[in-house]
Parts: structure tokens; sequence; C-alpha cells
């Protein structure tokens, strides 16, 4: 007779019950029962695979309870929010109910500069240079004029006037509103209907592309291309047309973002990719009729701005591509010249930087880096020459600016220092969210991912942020915006109005 081997202890129904309900415990009482060590590691392995489709069941419940919400904020994938970062219609209704009650006649006022009336600025470099900005803060931060609810959208302001202009979303229809810069108060808005959102839902639903002002004229394209002419005293329509339906073109992925260009007579306008006869995406339309003046550029487009520039000694129109970069003849839109610029998944977002004399700098996320070049004459053509190329700069949602030979701007969310010459990198330090960033008396004023206000000394001897204060609450993509001394600034919930000025010096009698 001879002995048979005793089977090994099977895994009592109390432990495989509590590792289905709760894995941890499951772990536990499977590492204190009398299974060999060979099963409880493969135990081990098989509680741990179950711990992914256990972790999103419970993140869906929650999901679906309302005690938590996702939200894209710009890095490889979403966050966990207990909410995101989306309009509040009942309090942006009170509000502007509160204002109508105290109304007073600020329409057909032309007081105040037309300093900042286009995206990141009168060059769209991102530079302030109208007045000198207060760079010492207090501790609290700058003094806030005011803080109000706003609609949905990333767009940011131009100002006219002692008038802030922006384009958001409110429940079904995209509006572009006027505010009296001094207060707040809205003094008009312009609703058309439309409500985009991209297919994954990571950038959110509202419109992009920031309006332009130019000779009481607001000019503002809606993410799925409703282009409006409006009178800034009031926001009667001047003209208005859709662009996607009128020049069959296909929308992009994350809709129409690029501000309108105001080019002599013309208003520049991008569009999507071809999807039609006609093959067009950059058209020029005559900026007091909205008559068409040239089309041209049978190729996909992307989502940063074009920009007027004077390159080798000729004014052109810049325009980073979907695949590559190329300058338009303003007067009749020619292709001058061109540079191959690819981006993952076309997302070419970040505004094109001059460098001095004739260079430009690219970049771009996604693994893409960036690029310096320089644009000779040669003849009656144009020779487009690469100086350097590196991985110390992707631009993802934010632009660059360039300042005494260096380039300041963040790599996905960490601010860096590039110099513009070599492009090698100085310095790179600070974590900012992937927010946007402008430069005013040698500083860098960054609003963050997340809504703060960071103020950095630009320099390219060390990283050296000199105060961080609160701003606005939630996702923050939208560009800060800066006239008179009065920073302004929004994202898809609420805006902003902070006094950057310097303060007077107190005259001394004798």
């Amino acid at each position: 007779m001879t002995d048979t081997p005793a089977a090994a202890p099977k895994t009592p129904l109390r432990q495989r019950l509590a590792a289905f309900l709760c894995p941890p415990l499951g772990l536990v009482l499977l590492w204190r029962g009398p299974q060999p060590s060979g099963r409880k590691w493969i135990g081990t392995l098989f509680i741990l695979l179950y711990c992914l489709p256990y972790a999103a069941g419970i993140l869906a419940a929650l999901a679906g309870l309302g005690a938590i919400e996702f939200e894209w904020k710009g890095g490889t994938g979403p966050r966990i929010v207990h909410r995101r970062t989306v309009p509040n219609f009942d309090q942006l209704d009170a509000s502007r109910a509160q204002q109508n009650q105290s109304a007073t006649n600020l329409l057909a006022t032309t007081n105040g500069s037309t300093y900042w009336t286009d995206f990141r600025g009168p060059n769209r470099d991102g530079h302030y240079t109208q007045q000198p900005i207060l760079t010492v803060w207090p501790k609290e931060g700058p003094s806030r004029f005011w803080r109000q609810p706003v609609g949905g959208g990333y767009a940011s302001f131009v100002i006219a006037h002692g008038r802030a202009f922006t384009i958001e979303q409110r429940r079904e229809k995209e509006f572009v509103t006027a505010y009296d810069l001094a207060t707040g108060r809205e003094l008009w808005a312009h609703g058309s209907p439309a409500q985009f959102n991209d297919h994954w839902n990571m950038g959110g639903v509202g419109p992009r592309a920031t309006p332009t002002w130019h000779d009481g004229r607001v000019y503002a394209l809606g993410a799925e291309g409703e282009f409006v002419c409006l009178e800034e005293i009031t926001g009667r329509v001047l003209w208005r047309k859709n662009v996607l339906a009128e020049n069959r073109s296909a929308n992009l992925d994350f809709g129409m973002s690029a501000a309108p260009l105001i080019v002599d007579d013309k208003v520049i306008v991008t569009l999507g990719h071809p999807d039609g006869a006609e093959e067009t995406t950059v058209i020029a339309y005559n900026k007091v009729s909205g008559a068409p003046a040239w089309k041209t550029a049978a190729e996909k487009l992307a989502y940063s701005s074009p920009m007027l520039v004077t390159l080798a000694g000729r004014r052109q129109i810049l325009i980073a591509g979907a695949r590559r970069s190329l300058a338009l003849a303003p007067e009749n839109g020619k292709v001058l010249w061109e540079f191959p610029w690819a981006v993952a998944y076309d997302n070419n977002i970040a505004q094109p930087l001059l460098l001095g004399g004739d260079k430009v700098f690219l970049s771009a996320g996604y693994g893409t880096g960036c690029v310096a070049f320089e644009v000779m004459r040669k003849e009656n053509a144009f020779e487009v020459v690469e100086l350097w190329r590196s991985k110390q700069m992707k631009n993802k949602f934010t632009s660059s600016v360039f300042w005494q030979g260096h380039i300041y701007g963040l790599d996905e969310d960490i601010l860096v220092c590039l110099d513009a010459a070599t492009g090698q990198r100085r310095w790179k330090d600070g974590r900012y969210g992937y927010g946007q960033l402008l430069l005013a008396s040698g500083h860098l004023i960054v609003l963050c991912g997340d809504g703060d206000l960071a103020l950095v000394k630009a320099t390219p001897e060390r990283h050296e942020e000199l105060a961080r204060v609160p701003g606005v609450k939630g996702k923050t993509w939208n560009s800060p915006a800066l006239a008179e001394g009065r920073l302004l600034i929004r994202n898809g919930a609420e805006m902003s109005c902070f006094d950057l000025s310097v303060p007077a010096k107190p005259v001394v009698t004798h």
C-alpha cells in the first residue's frame, strides 16, 4: 500500500469573495492562507490584473453618482476632478440680470486706447510694451478690479476704447460679447446657434478663436465656422457668413481656432482642410463689405493664428499649417516659401515666433520639439535654411516669447529658457501646467493651467519665480490679455481683471 500525496488546500470561498469585492483585502487573506507559495503568487497576479477593471468600475460608479468627474488638462490622460471647468449658466444669468438693473450708458464711449486689439498683442508675439507694469507684487497678489462668471470656450480678449471683447459658449449658442473694461459689466452680446465639441470630449464645448478688433469693428470666428463682423459700440451685425460651408471646407478635429488677421483692406481667415471642389483653406475678405478678395492653399491647416510679418525685406502672412509652415503674399495669397513642419495628429498649435533679423522659431508638443530657420531672398525667390533643431522646448498648447536673445516658454508644463542662437537650454524649472504666458517689463506673466497667476523674471541666468497667486479657478488654457495696465484673464467658467499698473509717485510740493 502506497501513500498518496495530500491535495493542495483549495482557496476558501470567503477569500475569493473578498478578492472580488475588495482586492487589497483578498490579497491579505490569500497570503495568510494555507496555500502553497506558488499558488499564492499566481493568485496575486490575478488579483493585481483584476485591480484595473475593478478601479475603473469604482471610478465609473463614482462618476455616475456625480461624486467625481474627468477632465483633460493637457497631459497624457484625463484627471479626476470634483467638478469640470464649465460655465454655471444660472450664476451667469443672475450676474447679467444684476448688471442690467444697475446699468449706465457706456455704449457710446470712445475713451481708452486701441493697443491690445489682436490675439497675444499688437504683433501676436506675446509682448506688452504700452507702459511699465508692477513687478513687485504684494503677498496677496495685485489688486483685483472685478471677477465674474463667463461662458465656455478658450478664446482670449481683445481690448479697445475701454471695452473687452471675447467669444463664449452660453448653452446652445456662441456669443460674441463686449464688456466694460473698468467694471466687467456686459455691454452687448451677439449669439449664433453653435455648440462645438470634439469627438473625444477632450477640449470640451465652446469656441476657440480670439476675436480681432479693427477700426470700430469686431471680427469673430466661431468653432463651427460662423464668421461675423460686428459694430464695436452696439454689437450690430455688419456682415456674416459660415466660412466652412461657403468654401466647402471640413472642420478641424478640435474646431476653428485661428484668430482673424487684418491686413490692409482685408481680413484673413484660415479654415480646416479641403472637402470639395474649391479646395480652399485660406481666404481674404474685404474687411468692410465681406466680399471675397482671394482664396488659396489647398491643404489642411491647423490651430495657430496667421501673422503679418516682414522677412527678407518682404511683407508676408506667416502660417503654421498641419504639415508645413508657409508664407503668403498679402495682395493675392501666392505662396512665397514653405518649410516642412509635421506634428503628430496635425496638432500645430503654438504661434510662430520671430527671433530677430529674418529668423523664425517653431515649436510643438506630442514629442516634436522645436526648430529655428532663416528666410533669405535669392534673386526673385526665397530660400529657407534650417539653423538648429532641438527637443528642449515642446510648446503643446502655449506659445513662447523672445526676449534679449533668449526664448522663454513651456516645455509641456515646465518653464524653459533657450539660447535663441544655438537652441541650447539655459534652464528648465517650475511646473505651470498647460498654461499661457506674456512678456512685460522684462518679466513673464504666466497664467497657469490651474488658473494661478505667476510672475517670473525673464533672465537666462536662472529660473526666478517672484510670485504666484490665485487668478481664476479650474482648467485654464486661455491666453491673458493686457492693456492700460489691466490684466484680463479667463477660462471656461470665470474671468477676472487685475491692476498691474505702476502707482504714480506722489507729487512733492514745497
